[in-house]
């Protein structure tokens, strides 16, 4: 079983907060002060320049300063600034970094150089074509992060401090312990008031499905899935109420990603706290991961662990 090293009971030291200036990094800049004054956190604020920053090339002709670079450089880092006074104001310790590059790749690699307990983020909340042509900084950090993310919705406005329910995705070869974990360390003891809802999702990907037979995959009816389900996770679920928590069990049939979305809208769900695999390559193209999707999807803010790769010859997580 994959391994994720989280301590419930440690603290978290220091916050990374994507800023790009928008309004859902405001959002997200608010939940990470939040959280840092909970924790006594530090802050690192990172705002990302694009290289180059705008085209200079297109259809119609553009007139540009020739330091129109430095200029740039210098309005983000004025705003930087007072972003980042803002959160003094607070009593909060607060750092600043101005880098240069792809969004994603620079977000996860200062983390990494800061080791940062937690990264929140802001998600743009595209759909369809526009998701498609303009991609996801958090999806890419959610894949990479070498730590927890946050990742906050342009919906998500309520303090976390009013968390009540709390959505845990399980798989039947997972122990959602980890993901609890991750929401006791972050909210702390307000986290033994929540109730936590394992979700399973019974799902046959697309592209197994005309090789049911072929592949010699056992198919029964899902009264006798959903049977089996609450067997197995029974144990799951009295062991996290044995310490303390409100647990209730889904089980659903259908697509991972729109089950749990769907599931969390209709409990209004304050949270949802899931593994993802950062899988890469062929894998990540046939099936994007679920909490890829759900993060782009789901409107309250969603805290993902990306779990250790597994010994060669283990049994794979996903």
């Amino acid at each position: 079983m994959a391994t994720t090293g989280i301590d419930p009971h440690a603290v978290l030291d220091t916050i990374l907060v994507a800023a790009d200036f928008s309004e859902t990094a405001g959002l997200a800049l608010d939940r990470a002060c939040e959280l840092a004054t909970k924790h006594a956190a530090k802050l690192v604020l990172v705002h990302v320049l694009a290289n180059p920053p705008i085209p200079l090339a297109g259809p119609v002709p553009v007139l540009l300063p020739l330091d129109i670079e430095d200029q740039i450089r210098a309005v983000s880092h004025e705003k930087l600034e007072v972003l980042a006074q803002g959160v003094r104001d607070l009593g909060l310790e607060t750092e600043v970094r101005l880098v240069t590059g792809r969004p994603g790749p620079q977000i996860v690699g200062a983390a990494s150089e800061a080791r940062v307990d937690l990264i929140v983020i802001g998600t743009r909340g595209l759909s369809g074509f526009r998701h498609a042509l303009l991609g996801s900084t958090a999806e890419h950090v959610v894949r990479r992060a070498p730590c927890p993310v946050l990742t906050v919705h342009p919906e998500s406005r309520e303090a976390l401090s009013g968390v009540k329910t709390v959505i845990i995705p399980t798989e039947l070869h997972e122990d959602p312990t980890p993901a609890v974990d991750l929401v006791v360390r972050v909210l702390g003891k307000k986290a033994q008031a929540v109730s936590l809802i394992l979700v399973y999702s019974d799902h046959l990907p697309a592209y197994l499905q005309p090789l049911v037979v072929d592949l010699g995959i056992e198919h029964i009816g899902f009264d006798e899935i959903e049977r089996r389900l609450h067997e197995r996770l029974a144990p799951v679920a009295a062991k996290l109420a044995g310490t303390g928590f409100s647990v209730e069990t889904v089980i659903e049939e259908g697509d991972p990603a729109t089950v749990i979305t769907e599931l969390a809208s209709s409990r209004a769900a304050d949270l949802i706290a899931m593994h993802t695999h950062g899988r890469e390559g062929l894998a990540h193209l046939i099936q994007r991961s679920v909490a890829e999707r759900v993060v782009q999807h789901a409107r309250c803010p969603v805290i993902t662990l990306r779990l250790a790769a597994e010994p060669q010859g283990s049994e794979r997580a996903d």
